[in-house]
C-alpha cells in the first residue's frame, strides 16, 4: 500500500479522513446531542488545518514544507489527545478548563444558567464508539497519520 501512495494521494486521503472526522464529530454534536469538552474542541484544530495543508500540498507537490506540517500538526494532535485520553483513565490530573466553576454561584437562575451553557468534564467520557472514547480513537487515527505520512515521504524521498 505504501509504494503505491504518493504525495498527491496521500493528501486527498488526509483530507478525506479530515472532512469525515470533522462531520462526524459536528453530527455527534448537533444530531445526537452530545456536548463536546474543550479539549474535544481543541482535537478538531489538526483536522482543520489540515485540510488546508493538503489542499496547498496537493497543488504545490515540489515544496515539502507541507508534509512537514501535517506530520507536525498531527504530533500536536496525538499529544493533545493522549493527554484526554490520560485524562478519561486517571493517568493525568485534569486542568482548570475542564472543570466548570458552578459551585460559587448562589443564584439559584444564574447556576441553572451556567449549568445549560457549561462544558462537560474532560474526564467524563459522553459517547463511545465500539467501545472506545473519541479521544481514544483520535489518537489512534492522528498516530496512524504521523506514520503513514513518515512512510510516504521516506517513500518518495528514495525514489
Amino acid at each position: 500500500m505504501i509504494k503505491i501512495l504518493t504525495f498527491n494521494k496521500l493528501y486527498l486521503f488526509i483530507s478525506t479522513i479530515s472532512i469525515f472526522s470533522l462531520l462526524s464529530a459536528i453530527y455527534i454534536e448537533y444530531v445526537l446531542g452530545v456536548r463536546p469538552c474543550i479539549l474535544c474542541l481543541y482535537q478538531r484544530l489538526p483536522y482543520i488545518i489540515s485540510i488546508f495543508l493538503c489542499f496547498f500540498g496537493y497543488y504545490n507537490l515540489e515544496n515539502k514544507l507541507w508534509i512537514y506540517l501535517l506530520i507536525i500538526i498531527f504530533l500536536f494532535g496525538s499529544v493533545l489527545s493522549g493527554y484526554h485520553v490520560g485524562i478519561e483513565n486517571n493517568f493525568f490530573k485534569e486542568f482548570s478548563g475542564c472543570t466548570s466553576n458552578n459551585l460559587n454561584i448562589t443564584d439559584k437562575k444564574e447556576l441553572l444558567n451556567s449549568l445549560r451553557e457549561s462544558q462537560p468534564n474532560c474526564k467524563d467520557v459522553t459517547f463511545k464508539l465500539l467501545g472506545f472514547s473519541l479521544a481514544t480513537i483520535n489518537l489512534f487515527l492522528s498516530i496512524f497519520i504521523v506514520i503513514l505520512s513518515v512512510m510516504v515521504f521516506k517513500n518518495e524521498k528514495n525514489r
